[in-house]
C-alpha cells in the first residue's frame, strides 16, 4: 500500500472539537469560531471512474482480440494497462457486490443474483453493514459520488416506494443515482429511477432514444456540474451498462456494420480470435483452444436456418457492444475536455462474468422463454429475423457464440469452475500514476482486488468503523504493485470460485475445478448430486486455457486442492451449495422473506405504479381474483391494471367500454376473455376470477369476468407462466408502462379514460406443489 494520512479509520469522520463559548454576546467572544466544513480528501487525490459492461466475455472485445470493435477500450489500453488474468464471479450480482465491497460474494451474502436469494447466510442478498462499499468509503473521505445504469445489488423486496432505501445506491454511498434496479432492462422503453423516484424518459426510440446513450449523457452532465460547483472535490463515477446483457437492443445501423461478418460460424471465429490474442500478447504464444462445450453443436452441424439466425444474433450482439463502447468514448472525451482524464483512475471492466450461454442452442426472440425451459423453433424464428434487436424483440443469442466470445477458455457465464465464466478483460488507465502505458499485466487477480487498489491510489485506508459498525476484513489485495512492474510476483495466490454449484479453487499456479451444471439448462437435473461431480486438475503454469486435465496423473495434488476448497468455502459461507437457477427466482420456492408476509389480499389505490414482481401478490400457480373499483365515461378505453409486458404478463383493460382480461404466455400464445356488454358511464366493480386447474406449475385455468356482481364473460387460459413474468416490467394501475401486455392498446398512451379508485387482489392456495426447497425439472416441463 501507498502512504496513508493518519486517521480516516472511522467514517463518517467524527466532529472536530469546537472553540468553546466564552461570552454571552458575540461581541465579547474573544476566540473566533471555526466554520465546520466537510471532510476533505487527501491532497491531489485522483478522480475515480469505474465502467462495467455486462455479459461480455474475455474474447469479445477487440482490445483482447475479439470481433466486437471497441475503439475506446483500445485507446484506454494503449495508454494504460491490460490485465489478462483478471477474474470475476460467474454471475452479475455477485461480481458487483464484490466490486463494491472488496469481499468475496458469499462473504457478503451474494452467492447468486438478487432474484435467486434464499435464506442461507451466503445467499440471502443482504450486504452486511460491516462490509462498507467503495462509494461509502470515498464519500466519507470527501468525494462526490454518483452511480449510473445497472444496480443489481438491492434485495427485490426492497425495491418499492416504501423501501427501505439503505441498500439502494443512494443508501450505499452514492450522492446521486440514475438507472435501473435489477438484472436487465429494455433499452428502448426503460423503467428507470432517479435517486429512489421512478422515472420514465420522455424521449422515445422514434426520437432517437437509447438507454446506453442516456446513461452516458446523465454521467457527463453530473460530472460537469460537480466540476463547476465543487472543483476542489474529486469525484467517483460508477457507470454500469445494461449492454451487452440481454435484451440485445441496438439500432439497425450498428448491427449492419457486421453484416456477413459471422457467416463462417463460431468454430472459425474461435480460431481467428486466438490468432489476434497472440498478436496482442494477451495470451501466450503456446496457448491452445480449450475443449468445445459438451452438448453444443459445431457450426457445420446446424441447418441453414440455424446458421442464418445465429449469424444475425451475433451481428446484433457485436453492434450492441460497439455502440456501448462508443458511448464510453463520449465520457472519455468529456473528461479530456474538462482536463480531468490524466488525474482519473479509470477502471474499465469488460464483463461482470463470461458471455452468456443462457440463450440455448438457437437463441430466442424472448429470453424469458428459455428461462422457463421453452426453446424457440428456428424454422419459425427465421420468419421474424428482422425483429432481432428491435423494440418488438427481447433477444439473447445462442450459446455457441458465448463459448466463442470466451475464447480461448471453456464454458460460459454461471460456470465458475472454468475461465470462460470467470476471466474477463480489465483495463486500468491513469496517466497520473501509470507510466509507460500499453503494457499487459499477467498477475492473477480477482474483482475483490479493485476496492483496495482504488484506496491505494487515492491514499486512504480501509476503515475500521463505518456508521458505527465494526468492519469485516477486506479480502482483496491491491493491484497497484503491478503498475510499474509487469514481472512482479503474484500477491493473490489463492482464490475459490463457486456459482450455481459449479466450483473451483486456484492455489499457487494449480487449479482444481468441477462443473456441476450446464448454463442453458436453467432448471437443473434433480438426479445430479454434488458428491458425484467429477473434479479436474490443471497446472496453469504450463496450461493457460485449462486444456490438459491432470487429475489422473496427480491424485494427491487434486486431493490437496479439494480439501483447500472445503476450507475456503466454509470460511466464506459457500455452504450449502445450491444449483437452482430459475426455480429460485420464485420467492415461494426460494424461501426468502416475502414483503407481503403471507398476506392473501392486498388493495391498491389509483395511481400506484412501478410495483416490481416481489412487491406484489404472487398470482402464479394458484387461483386468484382481481376486483377493480373504477369510474368511467361511456365507451371508455384503457388499462385498469397490468403486470408484465409484451414478452409475458396479464392485463385487465377496457376496449370500447368492454372489460377484457388478456394473458400473454411469453408472446407464444395469448388468451383473452371479454364481456358481452360495454360498461355504461358511471362507477362499477369489475371482477376477474381465475380458477387454477390443479396441482403443479404453469397450468391453465378458467376465467370469469363479472360486472357489478353479474358474470358477463367466460373463457380459459391454456398455460400460465410458472416462475417470473419479467425482470424489467412492473405492475401498474390505470396504465401499462414499458411494453404492452396486449397488442390491443398502444405501447404508450394507454391510460384508462376514467378513474381507478382501487384494485384488490385476493389469492388462493399455492398449488405449485413446491415446498420452498425447489421443485423438480420434470414438474416444470410436464406443465408446458
Amino acid at each position: 500500500m501507498g502512504g496513508f494520512e493518519a486517521g480516516r479509520h472511522v467514517l463518517p469522520e467524527p466532529l472536530r472539537q469546537q472553540t468553546p463559548v466564552t461570552a454571552v454576546g458575540i461581541h465579547d467572544q474573544h476566540e473566533p469560531f471555526q466554520a465546520i466544513g466537510p471532510t476533505t480528501p487527501p491532497p491531489a487525490a485522483p478522480n475515480v471512474v469505474i465502467v462495467v459492461l455486462d455479459d461480455l466475455g474475455f474474447g469479445s472485445s477487440s482490445a483482447f482480440g475479439g470481433p466486437c470493435q471497441m475503439p475506446t477500450a483500445e485507446r484506454l489500453a494503449s495508454e494504460g494497462l491490460r490485465y489478462n488474468r483478471f477474474h470475476v464471479n460467474a454471475l452479475c450480482s455477485p461480481t458487483r457486490q464484490s466490486l463494491m465491497t472488496g469481499r468475496n460474494c458469499h462473504s457478503v451474502g451474494m452467492g447468486g443474483t438478487t432474484e435467486m436469494a434464499t435464506a442461507a447466510p451466503g445467499y440471502n442478498g443482504f450486504r452486511p453493514a460491516g462490509a462498507a462499499t467503495l462509494a461509502q468509503i470515498l464519500q466519507g473521505n470527501g468525494y462526490s459520488t454518483a452511480a449510473f445504469g445497472k444496480w443489481h445489488q438491492t434485495p427485490p423486496r426492497e425495491i418499492s416506494a416504501v423501501g427501505p432505501f439503505g441498500r439502494w445506491p443512494t443508501g450505499e454511498g452514492f450522492d446521486a443515482f440514475y438507472g435501473f434496479m435489477g438484472a436487465e432492462m429494455n433499452h428502448w422503453y426503460p423503467q428507470l429511477y432517479r435517486g429512489t423516484t421512478p422515472f420514465e424518459p420522455t424521449r422515445r426510440p422514434e426520437d432517437g432514444y437509447h438507454l446506453s446513450e442516456d446513461l452516458v449523457e446523465q454521467s457527463i452532465d453530473w460530472i460537469r456540474t460537480q466540476r463547476s460547483l465543487t472543483p476542489n472535490r474529486p469525484f467517483f463515477t460508477y457507470l454500469a451498462f445494461g449492454a451487452s446483457h440481454a435484451p440485445l437492443h441496438v439500432a439497425p445501423r450498428w448491427r449492419e456494420k457486421y453484416a456477413g461478418r459471422f457467416d463462417q460460424g463460431w468454430d472459425a471465429e474461435r480460431e481467428r480470435i486466438l490468432v489476434r490474442q497472440k498478436e496482442l500478447g494477451v495470451v501466450p504464444p503456446d496457448a491452445v483452444l480449450s475443449d468445445w462445450a459438451q452438448g453444443l453443436p459445431h457450426w457445420h452441424e446446424l441447418s441453414e436456418n440455424q446458421r442464418r439466425l445465429s449469424a444475425r444474433f451475433m451481428e446484433t450482439f457485436a453492434g450492441f457492444t460497439e455502440h456501448a463502447d462508443t458511448q464510453v468514448g463520449r465520457l472519455v472525451d468529456a473528461l479530456t475536455e474538462l482536463g480531468e482524464l490524466d488525474n482519473t483512475v479509470f477502471v474499465y471492466l469488460l464483463g461482470d462474468n463470461g458471455a452468456s450461454g443462457e440463450g440455448g442452442i438457437d437463441g430466442t426472440l424472448n429470453e424469458h422463454r428459455l428461462g422457463h425451459g421453452i426453446a424457440d423453433d428456428p424454422d419459425e424464428m427465421i420468419e421474424q429475423i428482422d425483429l432481432i434487436g428491435t423494440a418488438d424483440s427481447y433477444p439473447i443469442g445462442p450459446a455457441g457464440w458465448a463459448v466463442a466470445l470466451n475464447t480461448p477458455y471453456q464454458w460460459t457465464k454461471q460456470v465458475a469452475s472454468h475461465f470462460g465464466g470467470t476471466r474477463d478483460g480489465l483495463i486500468i488507465h491513469w496517466p497520473g500514476g501509470i507510466t509507460g502505458g500499453g503494457g499487459v499485466r499477467p498477475q492473477f487477480h480477482h474483482v475483490i482486488d479493485v476496492l483496495p487498489t482504488i484506496l491505494d491510489c487515492v491514499g486512504v485506508p480501509a476503515p475500521h468503523l463505518v456508521n458505527g459498525v465494526q468492519q469485516q476484513p477486506i479480502e482483496g489485495t491491491s493491484m497497484r504493485y503491478t503498475f510499474a512492474d509487469e514481472t512482479a510476483p503474484d500477491r493473490r495466490t489463492t482464490q475459490y470460485f463457486e456459482m450455481c454449484g459449479n466450483r473451483g479453487i486456484y492455489h499457487e499456479g494449480w487449479m482444481a475445478v468441477t462443473r456441476h451444471g450446464i448454463p442453458w439448462q436453467m432448471i437443473p437435473d434433480p438426479e445430479r448430486r454434488f458428491e458425484n461431480d467429477v473434479w479436474e486438475l490443471y497446472d496453469l503454469t504450463s496450461d493457460w486455457t485449462q486444456s490438459n486435465d491432470l487429475a489422473a496423473q496427480h491424485p494427491a495434488k487434486l486431493r490437496q486442492l479439494q480439501d483447500l476448497f472445503l476450507v475456503e468455502a466454509a470460511k466464506h459461507q459457500v455452504f450449502p451449495l445450491d444449483d437452482r437457477v430459475t426455480e429460485r427466482e420464485n420467492p415461494t420456492v426460494a424461501g426468502r422473506i416475502d414483503l407481503l408476509a403471507g398476506r392473501r389480499s392486498i388493495t391498491y389505490h389509483g395511481g400506484m405504479r412501478r410495483l416490481t414482481e416481489e412487491t406484489t401478490p404472487n398470482v402464479k400457480n394458484r387461483s386468484h381474483t382481481i376486483t377493480a373499483d373504477i369510474e368511467v365515461p361511456g365507451d371508455a378505453n384503457g388499462v385498469i391494471i397490468a403486470q408484465g409486458g409484451a414478452f409475458g404478463g396479464w392485463s385487465v383493460y377496457l376496449v370500447g367500454g368492454r372489460p377484457t382480461y388478456h394473458y400473454n404466455y411469453f408472446g407464444l400464445e395469448r388468451f383473452q376473455v371479454r364481456t358481452e356488454s360495454p360498461l355504461p358511464a358511471g362507477r362499477h366493480e369489475v371482477r376477474v376470477e381465475f380458477t387454477y386447474d390443479g396441482e403443479g406449475t404453469g397450468l391453465g385455468g378458467a376465467v370469469a369476468i363479472a360486472v357489478d356482481g353479474v358474470t358477463d364473460g367466460k373463457g380459459r387460459v391454456g398455460s400460465t407462466i410458472p416462475y417470473y413474468f419479467s425482470f424489467d416490467e412492473t405492475l401498474n394501475l390505470g396504465v401499462d408502462l414499458g411494453t404492452p401486455v396486449s397488442p390491443e392498446y398502444p405501447r404508450l398512451d394507454n391510460a384508462l379514460t376514467g378513474i381507478v379508485h382501487q384494485v384488490r387482489i385476493d389469492l388462493g392456495e399455492d398449488r405449485s406443489g413446491q415446498d420452498g426447497q425447489g421443485g423438480a425439472y420434470q414438474r416444470v416441463m410436464s406443465a408446458q
